[in-house]
């Protein structure tokens, strides 16, 4: 078995390849053609073949680990509550983006082990770069060079500072009353509140950058949609927690949809213990 630091560089090339994948689609004629699936969420070409093509190469990383994927048939998920060690993987997470031509679509990859996240990527195709957080370890942000190399740079949150406006990340198609209340509830607790939309896991990204303090989620997502982005915002210092103050776990449970939960830049500040207590949610 690799060692997790020795796992991020396959990984990268892999997320590459199927992220130049992913591209090909996004600029073809038929980018748009889709069908959808149960839940009427959309599914294309480019979520099917970048499923195919990473459940391929994580085999081959690691033949003995199974793999959890948004497009993995039922039949390949037979047993998984006993799985200790398993790749979780979105293979386009904001296909309704991707869709949209707004470029704000992802990979996401994490590896969990005993219901937590180890080792999380976030890949972002149009850019060829990625978040990748070891939690316990250090989160780094990877650019990919014309000539094949990663360079990387330290990721790290940034500190909720008193009279700095407070940067909400939100997605930008999901709005509710409770995300309503909980914005109104931030401006009577600590002053004015930057409301910043963006869609798929690009808002961990951004929490992980410096570049947000606080990312409330109260409508439907799946454990694919938040593994990755926890074990980057975990390593980078930040923290995902449901409404119980506890970080998120992974495979517990007969469904695969995630609790409503709080992703946090400085974790530490009291200013969310008192919004988890104020019995808002």
């Amino acid at each position: 078995m690799q060692d997790l630091p020795g796992l991020v560089i396959p990984l990268l090339n892999l997320c590459c390849e199927a992220g130049a994948l992913i591209c090909r689609h996004y600029h073809a004629p038929g980018a748009v053609d889709f069908e959808s699936k149960k839940d009427d969420s959309p599914l294309t070409l480019a979520d099917t073949e970048s499923h195919a093509l990473l459940q391929a190469g994580l085999l081959a990383l690691e033949p003995t680990t199974p793999l959890l994927s948004e497009e993995s048939p039922p039949a390949a998920l037979t047993g998984r509550h006993k799985w200790q060690r398993y790749w979780l993987v979105d293979p386009l997470d904001g296909t309704k983006e991707f869709l949209a031509a707004t470029g704000e679509f992802t990979i996401n990859i994490a590896l969990i082990e005993n219901h937590r996240p180890v080792l999380g990527v976030l890949y972002l195709p149009l850019e060829r770069a990625a978040c990748v957080g070891i939690p316990g370890v250090a989160a780094h942000r990877y650019q990919q060079s014309g000539e094949g190399e990663w360079t990387r740079a330290a990721l790290a949150v940034r500190a909720l500072e008193p009279g700095r406006d407070l940067a909400v990340l939100a997605s930008r198609r999901h709005r509710n009353s409770t995300l309503d209340d909980c914005l109104a509830w931030l401006r009577e607790h600590w002053g004015p509140v930057v409301r910043l939309d963006s869609g798929s896991a690009l808002k961990f990204c951004q929490l992980a950058r410096g570049e947000g303090d606080f990312y409330p989620r109260f409508s439907p997502c799946c454990e694919w949609d938040t593994a990755a982005g926890q074990a980057v915002l975990e390593a980078a210092g930040g923290a995902l927690l449901g409404m119980d103050g506890r970080p998120l776990r992974y495979n517990c449970s007969e469904s695969l949809l995630s609790p409503h939960f709080f992703a946090i830049a400085d974790a530490g500040h009291p200013l969310w213990r008192e919004l988890l207590d104020s019995r808002l949610f």
